[in-house]
């Protein structure tokens, strides 16, 4: 019976159209620019476009004043309002205020930088608003957001986002915490470097096992990833299987140091040529790194570049040349570490170079000539493959994962194993011996660096009472971040521990499940008091006396495999206390375990898990509801300035427009022609009256202001717009009236004829003589009120107000017609069976072909009728004259 309801379930859903499971958002979230795709029944699988249309989005937000900007907007707003344009805030998530990253942000950036109460970095504007650096990224998303439902037509809220493989739990939790604040929902993070290995092998099959480095080269790092590729033969559908094997990095190297050292070559070029100290000038500083970034573009191509600021600072236009030996020897000691990720990456996956059968470039650093160089030098040339987007292989990957985990979606079957970078260890008191003595502190490796990501452990203890669970980082995951992770008090040990001895178990323990998500969370999922429940009975003492066997005295864990839960497994507030369950399970004691899952049931009682963040705690769930508040007013006072600028733009055109139309130039205009004196004076006075007010008031005014003084011209402008409209619409409205007025006519003439011979032939008929007479009754009204009307209306000037209007004329015809299709669309009633006698067999042929011959006409004659409608009517109709004096047909 279940699976009857399963399949009419699945049945039903096939029935639903696409937009019922709405669509899935990927974004590649990076230092210096963002790109997203989005994956939708319908949509081509595509790159999603700004507004501009081009393909990939700075990542940017800044203020010009009170309006907000994205992109390239707001990132060329910085050399004019450096304090209110914010980029590379990828590199603060999460950031402790006192960490070296922080300190490096303030090199490179012109924004200033203010401590939150979580302890990590928000940035001001220049009036003095504060955003912490989640909400900053939440715009951003939010904005991609907007960009997909457009494309969509529909609400997008099911995103995935690529982050490097290096992201701690603190980076993760940011960028989760940014997801929640814009609204959408986390399907899953991913790794970038293996996003990419999921594009790469979108069109490829891989027959042997082969293994790739993709080696990307950011804004903000250089990482390199070891990928096993490989067939996948135990599912039904062979698809290919992508094993994340080695990852390397180095978080101090990437495009954005490069910016910051060719800035400083012109900063110094700067100041030996003018004697002058720009550092202290925003505007310069971040005119200058906007130059940088141009100048490093052009000798990825060229050896030699020339720099050019108008007004940089102290009204001087700065002029100097770069040449890429200059820029390359001011990076002369990056050049070691380019390279140095796929060395670490290939050392942690235990292959060597003769393994690897290519190295995919991706990121766009990677077109910078010096970094191709070193690469080259350490791999070879021939092992160099550039047979993925650089700029779009991570986000394309990413949406096809994404459009995987969606039950939507059909895609060629892809299965990843990823791992992670970090050594993460749990560490809990010992179990003491006495109660005076002070607990020793255990510590274990829990997920060693490369452990696979989607298993969990299951911890066990041997604990009488309460106990906390540490989890940290064996080593700082970055310089000056913390490595406490999660602190976990596992509560209501003793009364759990109570209940089961009552039951009769033996030597019960408290086990802990802590799982390592496919997202790279690290969370304790469950919590419980097992005792194995004693058999009193004859097996079960055979069983215990050859099989049974007692727990440990130690400490121990278990290790499986997990499936595909959510990004975060578990919630940033406190975890439900489940203290309830202890007392709850309590009345079953008495009851003897009847089967295996009752005895299953009674042998296990959960226990709470309280979850506190000792170092860097994400946002709690009231901090997201503000600042998703503070966003959502932002949204709604740009959804009314966009208003409100759309109702004045559209205000101004409108005045332009009926400028012109009261030109006294143009004379012979159907406007002219269709209005009288009066109302051209009046519309100018008005028009000359709005655009007074418009030019003094049109900045403070409200939208409804604008709105009402376009209704009041449009007012005055209707009458003559409608006179001009149905001098239009009225020659095709006669015409349609005249064409029913024959119609009907030419019917009633072939219907009484065919009346008249079935009356004579004694057959039944569709139509009574009543309602053919009804008919042409309809027929001498219409004909009668069309004739008087339209020659009333011959009378009538342009200028004037119609006396017939072309909505009454096609309603009239519309009686007309109706009661006309009534009478045509009627079935021929069967004729009236009589009782007669079998027909006997001298019944000539000839009787019989007279009688089929009967039939037959009768059967043709209702559709000979309805091809007569369809004929056109006479040509020799006399002209019919329209209103402005012009014949027309």
């Amino acid at each position: 019976m279940h699976i009857f309801y399963v399949w009419n379930f699945l049945a039903f859903l096939s029935l639903l159209p696409s937009n019922v499971f709405g669509a899935v958002l990927a974004i590649d979230y990076g230092s210096d620019w963002i790109k997203a795709s989005l994956m939708k029944p319908g949509v081509p699988f595509d790159v999603l476009l700004n507004k501009d249309s081009k393909r990939k989005i700075q990542a940017t937000v800044g203020w010009k004043n009170t309006d907000r900007l994205f992109g390239g907007d707001a990132f060329n707003l910085a050399s004019r309002f450096p304090s209110d344009s914010f980029s590379s805030t990828k590199l603060l998530q999460a950031a402790p205020f006192d960490s070296p990253i922080v300190s490096y942000y303030t090199t490179i950036s012109s924004a200033s930088v203010k401590e939150t109460s979580r302890k990590t970095v928000a940035l001001e504007q220049s009036d003095g608003t504060k955003w912490a650096v989640e909400e900053l990224i939440a715009m951003q998303f939010s904005y991609i957001k907007g960009l997909a439902e457009s494309v969509a037509g529909e609400k997008v809220y099911d995103v995935i986002v690529t982050v490097p493989p290096y992201f701690s739990q603190f980076e993760r939790d940011a960028v989760a915490d940014a997801i929640e604040i814009s609204g959408l929902r986390t399907l899953a993070l991913i790794n970038d470097g293996t996003a990419v290995a999921i594009n790469y092998a979108m069109t490829r099959t891989f027959p042997t096992p082969e293994y790739h480095v993709v080696y990307d080269a950011g804004a903000s790092s250089i990482r390199a990833t070891v990928v096993q590729f490989s067939t996948d033969h135990k599912t039904t559908a062979p698809g290919v299987q992508i094993s994340v094997k080695g990852v390397g990095y180095d978080r101090k190297v990437g495009g954005t140091e490069l910016d910051r050292r060719l800035r400083e070559i012109l900063v110094q070029s700067f100041t030996a040529k003018h004697q002058k100290n720009i550092r202290n000038d925003k505007r310069g500083m971040a005119k200058l790194w906007k130059e940088a970034g141009r100048v490093k573009a052009i000798l990825s191509a060229n050896t030699e570049a020339t720099s050019t600021v108008e007004s940089v600072a102290f009204d001087i236009d700065f002029r100097t040349k770069v040449s890429r030996a200059q820029f390359e020897a001011a990076c002369d000691d990056l050049k070691g570490r380019f390279a140095q990720p796929i060395v670490q990456a290939l050392e942690n996956a235990g292959l060597t170079l003769d393994n690897i059968t290519s190295v995919i470039f991706t990121g766009g650093a990677t077109r910078t000539p010096m970094i191709q160089a070193a690469v080259k030098a350490v791999v070879g040339e021939d092992k160099i493959a550039l047979n993925v987007n650089a700029d779009e292989a991570a986000v394309l990957g990413a949406a096809l994962h994404g459009a995987s985990l969606s039950r939507q979606f059909k895609t060629k079957n892809i299965q990843i194993s990823d791992i992670t970078v970090h050594d993460v260890q749990a560490s809990y008191p010992a179990s003491s011996a006495s109660g005076s003595t002070q607990p020793r502190v255990i510590t274990t490796l829990l997920f060693p660096s490369g452990s696979k990501a989607g298993t969990k452990k299951t911890l066990t203890f041997k604990r009488k009472e309460d106990f906390t669970i540490n989890f940290d980082y064996k080593n700082e995951p970055a310089p000056g971040f913390p490595t406490q992770i999660l602190e976990t008090d596992i509560t209501g040990v003793a009364e759990a521990l109570a209940n089961l001895t009552e039951r009769g178990a033996v030597d019960p323990v408290v086990k802990a499940t802590v799982k390592l998500s496919e997202s790279g969370f690290v969370s304790v999922t469950e919590a419980v008091a097992f005792g194995e429940i004693k058999d009193d009975s004859l097996t079960g003492k055979i069983k215990g006396l050859f099989g049974g066997g007692g727990s440990s005295e130690t400490d121990s864990q278990e290790t499986d495999a997990a499936g595909n839960d959510p990004p975060r497994g578990q919630d940033t507030s406190s975890s439900s206390e489940s203290s309830t369950t202890a007392s709850s399970s309590a009345s079953a004691a008495s009851a003897s375990p009847s089967t295996a899952a009752d005895k299953k049931e009674l042998s296990t009682i959960s226990l709470g898990i309280n979850v506190k963040f000792p170092s860097i705690p994400p946002m709690t769930v009231e901090e997201k509801q503000k600042s998703r508040s503070r966003l959502r007013a932002i949204d709604l006072d740009e959804v009314a300035k966009n208003r409100k600028e759309e109702a004045r733009n559209a205000l101004e055109g409108y005045l332009y427009r009926l400028r012109d139309l009261l030109d006294e130039e143009n004379r012979d205009t159907p406007f002219k022609q269709c209005s009288q004196p009066s109302e051209r004076t009046a519309l100018s006075k008005k028009l000359d009256e709005t655009f007074t007010w418009l030019h003094d008031k049109g900045d403070i005014a409200e939208t409804s202001q604008l709105l009402d003084k376009r209704t009041s011209l449009e007012a005055l402008e209707r009458p003559i717009i409608h006179r001009y409209q149905e001098i239009e619409q009225f020659p095709q409205a006669l015409n349609n009236s005249q064409m029913w007025n024959w119609s009907t006519r030419l019917f009633l003439t072939e219907a009484r004829q065919n009346l008249t011979a079935e009356e004579e032939a004694d057959l039944p008929s569709k139509w009574t003589r009543e309602e053919l007479t009804s008919l042409e009754k309809t027929l001498k009204e219409h004909e009668t009120w069309l004739n008087t009307w339209v020659e009333k209306q011959k009378k009538v000037k342009p200028n004037e107000d119609p006396v017939i209007e072309t909505t009454e004329m096609k309603a009239r015809a519309k009686v007309l017609e109706q009661h006309l299709q009534k009478l045509v669309k009627r079935k021929i009633p069967k004729p009236k069976k009589t009782s007669t006698t079998a027909t006997p067999p001298s019944t000539t042929s000839s009787e019989s072909a007279e009688s089929t011959g009967s039939e037959a006409n009768d059967s043709t004659a209702p559709e000979s009728e309805e091809r007569t409608l369809q004929q056109d009517p006479p040509t020799d109709q006399t002209p019919i004259q329209g209103r402005d004096g012009h014949d027309e047909l």
